[in-house]
């Protein structure tokens, strides 16, 4: 499972949530979404905008974690 580090890097960053939506040009709710995990999806550019504004990597914001044992997920739509 990936999970969002985004509260995290704006604490370290010294930044609100409405800071970093006001600088993007990203709705606080999509931030809130992402940043609660509640998010399904992120774009690469809006992925962009965060890294540039905070000054950090993707991996800074979203890190892998193992699946608990007996948690499915919808199958992805580019799944083969």
């Amino acid at each position: 499972m990936i999970t969002v580090n985004l509260d995290n890097m704006l604490w370290e960053r010294h930044m609100k949530l409405s800071e970093l939506s006001e600088k993007i040009g990203i709705s606080m709710t999509n931030l809130s979404l992402l940043k609660t995990g509640k998010g399904r999806a992120i774009r690469f550019s809006t992925l962009n905008k965060i890294c540039k504004v905070l000054e950090c990597t993707p991996g800074d914001i979203l890190a892998y974690q193992p699946d608990p044992e007996g948690v499915e997920y919808e199958e992805d739509i580019y799944s083969d």
